[in-house]
């Protein structure tokens, strides 16, 4: 039996680009043209504290489990925020996602923009080594280069001009 293909965008980034914010503008400016989708933040279908388990692989059994549901409630398409650091990582969404076709957004913005962004959002006692991955995170991306296209989403850029930058080039809506 073959699977049907499944369009999916995966919005990357390192930590303050914007993944999360521009995930929820995409998904609305699709509402707002009947696009049956989903859309999901990779990283918190593993949010968890489980001493002793293996959760290498649980943001993906988790993936597959959700998408499972909503595809059998009628979403089309799929959009997926994560900081996608390997081809590994793209080839676990692929084995989540039955069908997938995957397209790689990239979201960039200037160093010290992203870093002021993930101190305002984690205010907690990991703040600084969050703050730090910044530039680690984004050097790394750098070198793997798994984006077919990248959007800048400095403070200048409006979320839903990005987000409607992303679906055009993604080829899923006209960008007006």
């Amino acid at each position: 039996m073959t699977s049907a293909a499944v369009p999916v965008i995966v919005i990357t980034g390192t930590m303050g680009s914007g993944k999360t914010t521009v995930l929820g503008e995409a998904s609305d400016v699709l509402t707002g043209h009947g696009i049956a989708h989903a859309a999901i933040d990779l990283d918190t279908l593993a949010i968890a504290h489980l001493p002793g388990a293996n959760t290498g692989d649980l943001a993906y059994r988790n993936l597959a489990s959700v998408w499972q549901n909503y595809a059998a409630a009628g979403a089309e398409r799929l959009l997926i925020a994560a900081a996608v650091e390997s081809a590994t990582d793209l080839a676990r969404i692929r084995d989540a996602v039955p069908g997938a076709t995957v397209l790689v957004c990239r979201l960039t913005a200037s160093s010290p923009t992203m870093q002021e962004r993930v101190a305002r959002r984690d205010p907690g006692l990991l703040q600084d080594q969050f703050v730090a991955r910044v530039t680690v995170l984004e050097a790394l991306l750098d070198r793997v280069g798994l984006e077919h296209f990248a959007l800048c989403n400095d403070d200048d850029c409006s979320v839903t001009e990005v987000a409607r930058q992303l679906l055009a080039l993604a080829g899923w809506v006209g960008h007006r």
